[in-house]
């Protein structure tokens, strides 16, 4: 097994890496301050094809593999986890959505688009009472002539005010449960109906919108339907299996950031005439969070691994990201206690560390269900 980085994906990390420490890391204090969406860092992104990441080059994509995706996804979340957020949202889900079910005209109508940076894509799934439990969704998408009329809401929808192109679920057959419900495309633009009655004031994933969406007898052409009437549920399950690895990208990320933070406190800060560094109990806490850190990676990379190959990977996908975010929390929260009373002072990034942190164990799949996800894998075998 070789767990060695090709020249390619050396070269993939270290140029995010460099746009990171160069563009993002120096106003990511002012984006988490300011909760504004980073357009101009989009489009420098854009500039370096990393907003089409793992997508073919016909599609105007980047053509790497999952490998180098969550490499870039992860330097990216280090400098800033709602950048990291707006990425994974824009192509693990609204792109993969067009890639994996999306007919010809559509891969290049929209998700050329998408990959260009020219579009911004987002993924509205989730509702106030339909989270983890999806067939409750009470959105529906009734048949009109060539089209369909859509009426309902989304919650929680990152990049929702601000996106181009929304892969959208609803209910095509609210009696068919699970079976009844399809994924569309929709255009904010372009659709009347469409409304963002607002976004959250969240905790943490600053910069990356989360909007409360909602559709007043919106039209939408039936040739914006991905796929069959029915399919969304199984459309929607899969391409959140593939997100998982890119959360544990993101939650790798800020894991990473939350050390490196924390070593470099730790060399400078004194006490008792000696840094801190020198000290066992802190050298513990660096030992054990470069530990997690490592080993939430290498679950990721398998889990990617098995996605390259076309093998099964829910249970490695699950795991990845239900291990990774956790593991991000425990070390953004070791992070701050090394900082002592400054880490719980915005004057060093460890307390955002922690908050962007926490909602990798909320979102694309909470912790419990991750955990139900891997028992019952597990039970299978």
């Amino acid at each position: 097994m070789d767990f060695a980085l090709s020249e390619e994906q050396r070269q993939i990390r270290d140029t995010v890496a460099e746009f990171v420490d160069e563009e993002v890391v120096p106003r990511a204090a002012e984006i988490d301050e300011s909760d504004e969406f980073p357009a101009d860092l989009i489009d420098e992104m854009a500039e370096l094809g990393l907003m089409g990441m793992p997508f073919p080059v016909e599609y105007e994509g980047a053509g790497l593999d999952y490998h180098s995706y969550a490499i870039g996804l992860a330097e990216i979340s280090r400098g800033s986890g709602g950048l990291g957020t707006v990425v994974a949202a824009h192509t693990s889900l609204a792109g993969n959505m067009l890639y994996e079910f999306g007919d010809e005209r559509q891969r290049e109508e929209y998700l050329t688009a998408l990959n260009t940076g020219e579009d911004v894509g987002a993924f509205a799934l989730s509702e106030a009472e339909a989270g983890s439990d999806v067939p409750a969704m009470t959105t529906t998408a009734e048949p009109d002539g060539d089209g369909y009329v859509v009426d309902g809401g989304k919650l929680w929808i990152s990049n929702g005010s601000v996106a181009d192109t929304i892969t959208l679920f609803a209910k095509t057959d609210p009696d068919a449960g699970r079976k009844g419900i399809s994924s569309f495309v929709v255009r904010p633009e372009e659709d009347d109906g469409f409304i963002v009655e607002g976004t959250e004031d969240k905790l943490g994933d600053k910069g990356c919108p989360t909007a409360e969406l909602r559709f007043d007898d919106m039209w939408i052409p039936e040739d914006r339907r991905l796929g069959e009437e029915g399919e969304g549920f199984v459309q929607a399950l899969k391409t959140l299996n593939g997100g998982r690895i890119t959360i544990a990208a993101r939650s790798v990320g800020i894991a990473r950031a939350a050390l490196n933070e924390a070593k470099s406190y730790a060399q400078e800060r004194e006490q008792f005439d000696h840094a801190i560094a020198d000290f066992q109990a802190i050298q513990h806490k660096l030992a054990d969070m470069d530990t997690k850190a490592r080993a939430a990676e290498l679950l990721m990379h398998e889990a990617a691994d098995l996605k390259m190959r076309d093998e099964d990977y829910i249970k490695e996908a699950a795991q990845a990201k239900l291990y990774a975010s956790e593991i991000s929390r425990e070390v953004a929260n070791e992070g701050i206690q090394i900082h002592g009373g400054y880490g719980y002072t915005k004057d060093f990034p460890a307390e955002r560390f922690y908050r962007d942190a926490k909602l990798s164990e909320i979102y694309e799949g909470t912790s419990e269900v991750l955990r139900n996800t891997i028992a019952q894998q597990l039970l299978d075998e």
